[in-house]
């Protein structure tokens, strides 16, 4: 099968298309065939190992899971002899979190990891697309801020792959959006759910007027202390980069009774249960999938390149199998 490999750490340059082995489900396994995955930040930083602590987890010297890639959309192709929940020619999306390994033509996963009959309405494309930001951004908002209607809300960095599922399921829980973004995405946000759209680029939201229940920097470009003025006396400010100022703040408010930062793995939190959510959502035009650009799998180098610009709207997409 066709596989983009990584075997050692580096620039978009070490990514190497190649023939491997299609790999062979195990008994409580699904063979699935990749239709489309996703390129993400966390793929280009696991493929630079920044942060270094990558190493420590992923492999010291060299990756451990030379074919990247977590996000998915395909169907299965094969089960082993003791699975019960899926069947040859199932279409599902989910994720890979612990062994990667979307970047190719064929992956094997356990039948109890975060797969799921993708939405009957959604395009590989888009099902793919859903695992990327709107996983994160419903761990984030849902189950850590516990978001409620009426609350006012600040997605920083609206126009990328989590902060435009997380303007939509704001949204979706009944809150008063605001979203920041340049100002040509500004029409994006504003379609996707926000009341409010600022733009970085002219205006500091941290320094305004304006306090909010829940600060949600999507893209880690804004700190604790930076937005600590902005929230309401119990406000919470969410992160989704592991900075060690993002871990010390989360450290010093953790026994608050007022304001928090909270920080959490949400590719490891996550289950079949969150999918089957958003399918229902999706399929109920609640949220929508927003696609940037799409390539195919030999031109992994360019997407990967084109990610870490930091100019993306929501995902980018890999045509993986045809």
């Amino acid at each position: 099968m066709k596989a983009i490999v990584c075997e050692k750490y580096g620039t978009p340059e070490v990514l190497q298309f190649k023939d491997v082995e299609i790999p062979a489900p195990k008994e409580q396994e699904i063979r699935i065939k990749v239709y489309a995955a996703v390129v993400t930040p966390s793929d280009c930083s696991f493929r630079r190992a920044d942060p270094f602590f990558i190493r420590f987890l992923y492999g010291l010297r060299n990756p451990k899971h030379p074919i990247l890639g977590v996000e998915f959309a395909g169907e299965v192709d094969s089960v082993g002899k003791d699975v019960t929940l899926f069947k040859k020619g199932d279409q599902v999306f989910g994720i890979s979190p612990h062994r990667f390994g979307t970047y190719a033509e064929y992956v094997c996963l356990p039948e109890d990891q975060p797969v799921f009959l993708k939405p009957n309405n959604a395009g590989y494309d888009e099902a793919a697309g859903l695992c990327d930001g709107a996983l994160t951004a419903l761990i984030f908002l849902r189950d850590h801020a516990k978001i409620q209607p009426g609350q006012k809300v600040l997605i920083n960095g609206a126009s990328g792959a989590v902060g435009a599922y997380a303007v939509q399921l704001a949204k979706y829980y009944g809150a008063e959006v605001t979203g920041v973004c340049s100002s040509r995405n500004f029409e994006l946000v504003k379609s996707l759910g926000a009341r409010t759209v600022i733009d970085y680029t002219k205006e500091d939201f941290t320094r305004g007027d304006q306090t909010y229940d829940v600060i949600f920097d999507a893209v880690g470009k804004r700190t604790y202390s930076e937005c600590r003025g902005s929230l309401t006396p119990q406000g919470i400010y969410l992160s989704t980069v592991p900075s060690g100022g993002a871990m010390l703040s989360m450290l010093l408010t953790s026994k608050s009774r007022g304001k928090k930062a909270i920080f959490t793995a949400a590719g490891l939190k996550q289950k079949k249960e969150n999918l089957a959510f958003l399918k229902e959502l999706f399929e109920a035009g609640k949220i929508r999938s927003v696609i940037d650009r799409r390539y195919p799998l030999e031109q992994t180098i360019e997407a990967h390149r084109y990610v870490e610009t930091g100019r993306k709207k929501g995902n980018v997409i890999l045509h993986v199998s045809s």
